[in-house]
């Protein structure tokens, strides 16, 4: 009896970490110190001896059961992004700049060109956010996963100068709320998806005129990274006073998170175009309109609050940046939350 008869390949463990070293050769920036596969890794802190008053930002997530969609396909390359997203766009949210990433995958059983490919992923979210790829570890679970099934999550680590903090303190009423488009439903609300929609290959290659490609694509589209399109906000000279990621629980249970006490997000549901995949969605699972927006991001990925000066300048600034955004709404004066009206 050996390890890889009760289920645990080393060797293939070793092939996985060869494979993807490529990719995450990709993300290495100068403040990273040696290479793939030593016991941790090592990221000089250097550079942030500029700041004023340096703050570390975190941020820990998965894909949910979305991973479930991409193993029904068999497409691994792009559920990584998913991953590297939904931790730098909550750094992103307040005002840092990631520095490194760390991925963890879990897995039935190790095949080395799968795990490559959703490194792959990984890799490619980190280029997006700027984020060196650092480390990460892979474990086989025999007896506690299905072979041909896996687990993703990550953790994030970003910085940010105290002053450059978003808070939302300064929130207050005449304020604009500014929309960043999403891809689509991103990486929540896939346990009510799965029981809206058939999990087959079958049902998920199949082609709708409405959303102009196949359910499955439209469903496994990878989750913005919003960290550059803040960026271009910022050194347009505009002061982004909160900013909401738009994830589990839509509208109503994320832009309350940015909001101070004594003001209400006013959101106008017409100011924008609700991408068709939300509106399959609730036609085919009879979905309310308020459940929905308590959800999913409709739409929206990432929300803004600005000055109402600033309104312009902040769309012009996204939208050179190559994001669709809109001005969906405002800041009144009343009980924290939100209306959608």
């Amino acid at each position: 009896m050996d390890y890889k008869n009760a289920g645990v390949d080393i060797e293939a463990g070793y092939k996985s970490v060869e494979l993807m070293k490529e990719y995450v050769k990709r993300t290495m920036r100068e403040e990273v110190l040696g290479g793939l596969g030593g016991f941790s890794g090592a990221f000089s802190l250097k550079k942030i001896k500029n700041m004023e008053d340096p703050v570390l930002l975190s941020g820990t997530d998965g894909c949910g059961t979305k991973v479930k969609l991409a193993m029904i396909m068999d497409k691994h390359d792009t559920i990584g992004i998913d991953a590297v997203a939904m931790c730098v766009n909550d750094i992103a949210c307040a005002g840092g700049e990631p520095l490194f990433f760390l991925d963890y995958i879990a897995c039935g059983k190790n095949y080395p060109e799968k795990i490559a490919s959703i490194v792959s992923g990984v890799a490619e979210g980190c280029v997006q956010s700027d984020a060196a790829l650092i480390g990460g570890e892979t474990a086989e679970h025999p007896g506690l996963m299905q072979e041909d099934e896996y687990d993703l999550a990550g953790f994030a680590v970003g910085v940010v100068d105290r002053k450059d903090l978003i808070t939302g303190n300064d929130i207050k009423p005449g304020d604009v709320l500014v929309g960043i488009a999403s891809t689509g439903v991103h990486s929540n609300g896939f346990s009510l998806v799965r029981k809206v929609f058939e999990m087959t290959k079958e049902s998920l290659n199949t082609y709708y005129d409405e959303l102009g490609k196949s359910l499955g694509e439209a469903l496994l589209a990878p989750t913005r990274i919003y960290v550059k399109a803040l960026r271009s906000v910022k050194e347009a000279g505009v002061i982004i006073k909160g900013c909401s990621h738009i994830t589990g629980g839509g509208f109503y249970e994320n832009i309350p998170r940015m909001l101070p006490d004594g003001v209400c997000a006013v959101v106008k549901k017409d100011s924008y175009e609700v991408p068709a995949i939300f509106k399959l969605l609730a036609k085919n699972g009879d979905i309310a309109e308020e459940m929905m927006y308590n959800t999913y991001n409709m739409g929206i990925g990432m929300m803004l609050a600005v000055d109402f000066s600033d309104a312009d300048k902040t769309v012009e600034a996204l939208k050179s940046a190559g994001e669709d955004a809109y001005v969906v709404g405002r800041i009144e004066a009343g009980e924290k939350g939100v209306e959608i009206v």
